[in-house]
């Protein structure tokens, strides 16, 4: 197959956001097998066109929404697919639909993000052959949003790279942690956008907890509004709390920051349809504390490959996982090699590489 992954125009591929990801770890995969082209945005750097591990990149101009579009609709006339795939990103999926009619066109959706329940939403949704969410989660808040969707929406996993997201010895993880500057406490690792809706505020005085029983440091890692980071370095100063804002980290080396933590916190207070991140560090052998919301739940089974917090508004929930795990290293050693053995398991990008084939090739039988 010449299969077609169109990503959305916020970010280039590869690139760091969840959604590049994900589209850059199942092209890779797939082409092992089959013709791969990813259509992105320009970006300063990098070349237009280039092949890259199999992959061919096309990267066209995009300096809003609509530029992107006109850009990407105007390239795939010329060129020969058997699928396409869009990422995220109904409107543009409605569109190249129009004008590859009697070509299969999946979206897959990420999150709720470009769903508003709006009827121009409804209107693209039905344009596209196939829908694809990334949990079960999802499924159910796309069909609530849009009970007049009368198609099946199939549910296909993330995973890691479990090649690079790996358990290290303990002198290896002393190492990183000097490589990072970080100091020799029980070190707790927050990654992802350090916007409200994550909780890192909740995270900082659950560590003011953790304090007054065990020492312990955190470790934020992610982009923030420099205003909101002052809040959080705020907060923490007034608790007391040590802790390290490392700003963003390139995902190429943020498997050794999970690697030199001892345990992987997910405070998101709103509905996350999947989490990544938590993916990723049970990859990395870290046992996992979370919020208890969406597709969350399909990943972590509490008590048994990490910890789901219910009261997840409230800090002194996450304090007390993370006081058990610290406080029993035998237990979270096990809680992360359980997280390791469902990664390799079920959340490895070739599995979710091989349901998306499995999908282009039922697809195109139909045609």
């Amino acid at each position: 197959m010449h299969i077609c992954i169109i990503a959305p125009e916020r970010l280039p591929v590869p690139g760091d956001g969840s959604v590049e990801i994900c589209i850059w770890a199942i092209a890779r995969r797939l082409a092992e097998k089959h013709r791969v082209t990813i259509v992105s945005r320009r970006a300063p750097g990098l070349p237009d066109a280039s092949i890259l591990e199999q992959v061919r990149i096309i990267r066209l101009p995009a300096s809003t929404p609509v530029h992107y579009r006109t850009s990407v609709l105007d390239y795939i006339r010329n060129e020969s697919f058997d699928i396409v795939q869009i990422d995220n990103r109904p409107h543009l999926m409605s569109a190249v639909k129009k004008r590859l009619p009697h070509l299969p066109v999946f979206l897959f959706l990420h999150s709720l993000t470009f769903t508003p329940g709006t009827d121009k939403v409804a209107h693209a949704l039905t344009k596209a052959d196939l829908i694809i969410a990334n949990s079960h989660s999802l499924e159910r808040r796309l069909t609530r949003r849009f009970p007049q969707l009368n198609k099946a929406i199939r549910i296909v996993l993330l995973g890691a790279d479990l090649d690079r997201f790996t358990p290290v010895s303990t002198e290896e993880k002393y190492y990183l942690r000097g490589h990072y500057r970080l100091p020799k406490a029980f070190t707790v690792l927050f990654v992802g956008r350090v916007i409200p809706r994550k909780g890192v505020p909740v995270l900082i005085r659950a560590m003011h907890h953790l304090n007054k029983h065990l020492p312990a440091h955190l470790v934020i890692a992610g982009k923030g509004s420099p205003s909101y980071l002052r809040q959080l370095k705020l907060l923490a100063r007034q608790l007391g709390v040590s802790v390290t804002f490392l700003g963003n980290v390139a995902h190429e080396d943020i498997h050794t920051l999970y690697q030199a933590a001892d345990c992987f916190v997910c405070p998101s207070q709103n509905h996350e349809s999947f989490g990544l991140v938590n993916v990723e560090a049970m990859a990395s052998g870290l046992p996992v504390i979370a919020s208890n919301n969406g597709g969350i739940r399909e990943i972590i089974d509490s008590g048994h490959n990490g910890y789901l917090v219910e009261r997840y508004r409230e800090a002194l929930p996450f304090a007390r996982n993370l006081l058990r795990l610290g406080r029993n290293p035998e237990l979270a050693a096990a809680i992360g090699k359980q997280g390791r053995a469902d990664a390799l398991e079920v959340f490895n990008w070739q599995r979710t590489a091989t349901d998306l084939e499995r999908l282009y090739q039922s697809a195109l039988v139909q045609q």
